[in-house]
């Protein structure tokens, strides 16, 4: 069921995982749904402050550990709106990238990108990195 009006192709959501804003999360589940598309929800994170004091790198099960605890987190954030669309194929991806890098990244092949705007009304560093490096539409929704 997907609409030749829009271009083909997954909806990517940029969102933070530790704080959904509810109106990029819902405009993009709409438009996967209207599309006939899957989501790709992307969360970016970053290492710990820590572990810059250690002394031999980061042990991988450290890394693997925070890394678990961001796909958890990600998961949690998700669900209820996986339950108010249950229609929605929904694949989350938890990168170890800025939030830009990784939209950016993931925006080739996709048929639209969604990220939130901050409350002061200007474009954030993400919104304006995906629009000079992405390959996709952006939609930029008011939190």
């Amino acid at each position: 069921m997907n609409n030749t009006a829009y271009p083909a192709g997954e909806v990517v959501l940029g969102v933070d995982a530790r704080d959904p804003a509810e109106g990029p999360v819902r405009f993009a589940f709409d438009c996967a749904l209207l599309r006939g598309v899957r989501l790709r929800a992307v969360h970016a994170w970053r290492l710990p402050s820590c572990a810059a004091d250690l002394p031999f790198g980061i042990p991988e099960e450290d890394r693997g550990a925070w890394e678990d605890h961001e796909v958890q987190l990600l998961s949690d954030a998700l669900r209820p709106w996986r339950e108010k669309y249950p229609e929605v194929e929904v694949l989350e991806d938890v990168r170890l990238l800025s939030p830009g890098d990784a939209l950016a990244r993931r925006s080739a092949g996709a048929g639209l990108v969604v990220v939130g705007r901050s409350r002061g009304g200007e474009l954030g560093a993400t919104a304006r990195k995906v629009l000079r490096e992405g390959r996709a539409p952006l939609v930029v929704v008011p939190l």
